[in-house]
C-alpha cells in the first residue's frame, strides 16, 4: 500500500474518533473475524466518504482507508499483520524509525517495513494492549508484562526505563501447538530419545521421572515441556503453575494456574511460590512448573522428595552443571541433598547451523545419580553430535531405566524391547504426518489402554 499523506493520516483520526461516537455495533458478538473487519469497514467507508468531501482522494482508495482505520481501531494497527502470521514467533518493535523485527520460525531473524514514525503511536498500541488484559502502563510503572487474549505474551517498557523510547517485544501464541512428531521432523531430538523421553515421562505407569528442560531464552524449552506432557497418562490429574500460560495439553483432567502481579498499589500478589504450594493441597498427580526461577523451586524440590514423582519444569541454564548451581544457589537455594530427588536434566540450546540457519537440538541430557563429596553426581546419558546432528546415546549405563524396571517388576530386557516398540510407533507416527496434538495424544493413551491395537494399526506386529 502506498505511504500515507498527511492529509490522509488528518482524516483517518477524524474518521476514527467519529466511528467511536457513532458506530454502536460491539465487536465482541461478531465471532468471525472476517465477518467484523467487513462490517465495520463498511460503516468506516461511509464516515469516510462523508468526511472527505474537498479532498483529492483517488476512488480505489477509498477501500485502503478504510481497511486502515478498522485495523487500529479492532486490532494492533501496524503489527496486525506480522501478529496474524503463525510463521512468526516473535515480534520486536525497537523504537521511533527503525524497522520491526520478526523472528521467522524458518528463517530466523529478519528485519520488515513496518516503520512507526512518532513515539506517540507506539504508546498508544502499549497502552492498547495494557486497557485488552486490565492492566496500565505509566511512568510510575513503566513496564508490562502479560498475556494478550490469543495467548501471546507482550513484554512492553516506556521511558525513564527504556531510554530512546517506548519498546514491544511479544512472543505470538501458536494456534497449533507443535508436538513430538513436529519436533522430531526438525531434528530437535532423535527417535530413540523421544522413545526414551516418552518410557521416563509415563514411568510403566508407576514411577514417572522427575524432568527439568534447560536452556537459554528462545531454545525451545517451553515446547519441548510440552511434547514431553503428552506422555502423561489419560488418567491423572494434572496441575501446570506458570507465569504466563503457555502450555497446551490435549489431557481432560488439567487444571491451569497463572500468577497475578500487584496492583497499583503493590497489593494482590501471587507468586509461583503460592501456586506451587496451594497446587500441592490439590491432589495433584503431576505438576508443571512453566519456569522454576525463585523460592517455588525448593517447593518443587520438597515435594519431590516426598514422593510427588512426575514433576516437570524448564530453568535457565547452559548447561546441566549450571542447571545444579542455578537450583542451589540464591534466589532458589535449593539444599543440595533434595537436588537428587531430580532425575533427568535435558538441555536444549538454539544454534546457528552452517547448512540450516537457526536450529534447536537437544545438546545433553544428564541424569542425577547420586550424592557424592557434598554434590550430587551427574552422568551424560545422551549428547548431540555436531557432526551427524543427531542425539545419540552416550552407552553409560542409565540409573532410571533400572529404577523403572524395578517398581515394574520387569527385566531390563523387557524395558529395552518396549523402547523399540515406543521408537517404532513414534516413527510410524512421523512417516503417516500424525501432527495434531489430539491426535497424537489419542494414539499415545489408546497405546497405554492397548498396546496390542496400536502395534497392529501402525503395521509393527505383536508386542513379541
Amino acid at each position: 500500500m502506498p505511504e500515507i499523506t498527511e492529509e490522509e493520516q488528518r482524516l483517518l483520526e477524524i474518521v476514527k474518533d467519529i466511528a467511536a461516537e457513532e458506530i454502536k455495533i460491539n465487536p465482541e458478538k461478531i465471532s468471525d473475524p472476517t465477518k467484523r473487519q467487513r462490517t465495520f469497514t463498511q460503516e468506516v467507508l461511509k464516515i469516510i466518504e462523508r468526511e472527505s468531501k474537498g479532498i483529492n482522494i483517488p476512488a480505489g482508495r477509498y477501500q485502503q482507508l478504510g481497511e486502515l482505520a478498522v485495523r487500529d481501531m479492532l486490532g494492533y494497527g501496524l503489527l496486525d499483520p506480522v501478529i496474524s502470521d503463525d510463521k512468526l514467533e516473535d515480534i520486536l518493535v525497537i523504537g521511533v524509525g527503525k524497522p520491526v523485527y520478526v523472528y521467522h520460525r524458518k528463517y530466523g531473524m529478519c528485519y520488515t517495513n513496518i516503520v512507526f514514525r512518532d513515539e506517540g503511536s507506539i504508546k498508544y498500541l502499549i497502552d492498547k494492549m495494557a486497557r485488552v488484559v486490565g492492566r496500565r502502563i505509566d511512568q510510575q510503572s513503566p513496564l508490562l508484562d502479560a498475556r494478550l487474549p490469543d495467548g501471546s505474551r507482550i513484554n512492553a517498557t516506556i521511558p525513564p526505563v527504556s531510554i530512546d523510547g517506548p519498546t514491544i517485544s511479544i512472543r505470538k501464541f501458536r494456534k497449533d501447538p507443535l508436538t513430538i512428531v513436529d519436533i522430531l521432523d526438525f531434528g530437535t531430538m532423535s527417535l530413540g530419545f523421544a522413545a526414551f523421553l516418552w518410557l521416563i515421562v509415563d514411568g510403566l505407569g508407576v514411577k514417572p521421572a522427575n524432568i527439568l528442560v534447560a536452556g537459554g531464552t528462545g531454545s525451545g524449552k517451553t515446547t519441548t515441556l510440552n511434547c514431553a506432557t503428552t506422555f502423561i497418562p489419560e488418567r491423572e490429574r494434572i496441575i501446570s503453575i506458570e507465569d504466563t500460560a503457555e502450555l497446551q495439553l490435549p489431557h481432560r483432567h488439567w487444571i491451569r494456574l497463572e500468577t497475578r502481579p500487584p496492583n497499583v498499589e503493590g497489593r494482590g500478589e501471587i507468586t509461583m511460590d503460592d501456586l506451587v504450594k496451594n497446587a500441592l493441597r490439590m491432589r495433584p498427580d503431576r505438576m508443571i512448573v512453566g519456569e522454576v526461577r525463585g523460592p517455588e523451586a525448593r517447593t518443587m524440590f520438597a515435594a519431590m522428595n516426598t514422593g510427588h514423582d512426575g514433576c516437570m519444569g524448564t530453568v535457565h541454564a547452559n548447561s546441566a552443571v549450571e542447571t545444579i548451581a542455578r537450583l542451589t544457589e540464591p534466589p532458589m537455594s535449593v539444599p543440595y541433598m533434595m537436588i537428587t530427588a531430580l532425575d533427568i536434566i535435558i538441555m536444549q540450546q538454539r544454534i546457528y547451523h552452517r547448512q540450516k540457519g537457526q536450529i534447536r537440538r537437544i545438546t545433553e541430557v544428564a541424569e542425577i545419580t547420586g550424592f557424592d563429596g557434598g554434590k550430587p553426581q551427574l552422568s551424560r546419558i545422551f549428547r548431540w553430535n555436531p557432526r551427524t546432528d543427531i542425539v545419540e546415546a552416550t552407552g553409560v549405563p542409565i540409573r532410571i531405566k533400572r529404577v523403572i524396571a524395578e517398581f515394574s517388576g520387569v527385566s531390563g530386557a523387557e524395558i529395552e524391547d518396549e523402547l523399540r516398540r515406543r521408537e517404532r510407533i513414534l516413527g510410524w507416527m512421523m512417516r503417516e504426518k500424525v501432527r495434531n496434538i489430539f491426535d497424537v495424544g489419542k494414539i499415545i493413551q489408546e497405546y497405554y489402554q492397548d498396546p496390542e491395537s496400536i502395534l497392529k494399526k501402525s503395521g509393527l506386529g505383536s508386542r513379541s
